[in-house]
């Protein structure tokens, strides 16, 4: 069984080969943040699939962020660059949840908070324990809370 972190050494390679520029730094710094994960702790350790997704997760965010951030200083080029890696580091995370089913889940989610007695800003925090484990690796953190306060605000 190859773990993902196996797959993108694979397609680091590849793209080496292939001269892809792109792919290979991507790659690298990936990689990079993964290995700088593993060494964080007390001792060296592998990080499993889910660990590395979410290292993936983190480094696609900073390329959106550095992309939007570019976008506002008029630097396009630079900005299109991180746009780029952001959309090639999406591919190895899982498929994102839509709209209608993110806000279907927190719909649920709020019932369920409410009917536990949780109201006002402590039903916030009732809502998202019930949200995030469903919703993990699908929808970004900023995007659920954005929907749960809407629902909320009813």
């Amino acid at each position: 069984m190859t773990t993902l972190k196996s797959k993108l050494h694979d397609d680091l390679n590849a793209a080496i080969k292939e001269r892809d520029e792109l792919r290979s730094s991507t790659l690298r710094l990936t990689l990079a943040a993964i290995t700088k994960e593993e060494v964080a702790g007390k001792e060296k350790r592998e990080l499993s699939d889910d660990e590395v997704l979410k290292v993936i997760t983190k480094e696609a965010k900073k390329r959106r962020e550095a992309a939007e951030a570019f976008a506002q200083g008029g630097r396009a080029e630079s900005a299109e660059r991180e746009k780029a890696e952001g959309e090639l580091l999406a591919t190895y995370l899982p498929k994102q949840m839509s709209d209608e089913d993110l806000e279907r889940i927190v719909a649920q989610a709020v019932q369920e908070a409410k009917a536990a007695g949780a109201e006002g800003p402590r039903a916030m925090g009732a809502v998202m324990k019930i949200v995030n484990p469903k919703v993990a690796g699908q929808a970004e953190g900023g995007r659920v809370a954005a929907v749960v306060k809407r629902l909320l605000a009813g």
